[in-house]
């Protein structure tokens, strides 16, 4: 199972965009993406790098409150099958 964390935008260039989530920067492809990006936006990001959705910012600032939450919950990763940190951006 791959849980995609929405990533926000910090700086967009030639088809590529530079994210950030949970501390980890990363450039994704914007190759897959129908409408422009701009810096601030968030965005959902294949494991491939292909950024493929933009998700509203009170969703996208929700949902990262959430898995924050989760993986400080002792046994969540446990349940999860999850190794901290392993919240694929």
């Amino acid at each position: 199972m791959c849980l995609a964390a929405p990533s926000k935008v910090i700086e967009v260039r030639d088809g590529i965009a530079l994210t950030e989530c949970f501390g980890q920067q990363r450039e994704v492809s914007l190759l897959l993406m129908e409408d422009d990006v701009a810096v601030g936006d968030y965005l959902l990001i294949q494991a491939g790098g292909f950024a493929f959705e933009r998700v509203e910012p009170a969703l996208a600032e929700e949902s990262l409150a959430l898995m924050v939450d989760l993986l400080d919950h002792p046994d969540s990763e446990r349940q999860l099958g999850l190794k901290h940190g392993a919240v694929d951006t």
